[in-house]
């Protein structure tokens, strides 16, 4: 059985007041110190992989985590914003089937489209939703379905 952390990336400040593109928004200060409580609250959970969508925001948010479990942040486009969740939905199916134990990080599109797809597909959802920044949802694993969700929020 393998367990699967949804993370939403952590506070990056405001979209429109960055100069940057937006894939290279950093996170602030908040989201420094959220990123660094994920990788205290997640660190002995069993993980040995981290994916991440390309956002600077979304790998800055997983790499003290990366850090803590001593593996590398690997990104991935399924992950990236504007992206169809089927494919973020593929990515969890593919490392569900091969036992992974992993962290995922992604946008405010992805979380909630695939969780609400997963729930249409049979998956239970125990307690309250929410999308916050640096929040984290618990996926379980039975065989290969993912069966139960926990918004843990953020962190």
């Amino acid at each position: 059985m393998s367990t699967l952390y949804l993370i939403r990336h952590a506070s990056a400040g405001t979209r429109g007041v960055f100069s940057g593109t937006d894939l290279d928004r950093p996170l602030d200060a908040v989201g420094i110190d959220q990123a660094n409580s994920i990788a205290e609250r997640f660190g002995d959970t069993g993980i040995t992989a981290i994916y991440s969508s390309r956002a600077t925001r979304c790998v800055q948010t997983v790499e003290p985590l990366a850090t803590a479990v001593g593996t590398d942040v690997e990104v991935d486009d399924s992950l990236v914003e504007g992206q169809s969740s089927a494919a973020a939905i593929g990515l969890m199916r593919r490392l569900v089937a091969e036992g992974t134990t992993a962290a995922l990080c992604s946008h405010g599109d992805i979380i909630p489209d695939s969780i609400e797809r997963l729930a249409r597909e049979g998956m239970v959802i125990s307690g309250v939703r929410g999308w916050a920044k640096g929040s984290t949802w618990e996926l379980e694993t039975r065989g290969n379905d993912i069966v139960l969700a926990r918004f843990l929020g953020p962190f």
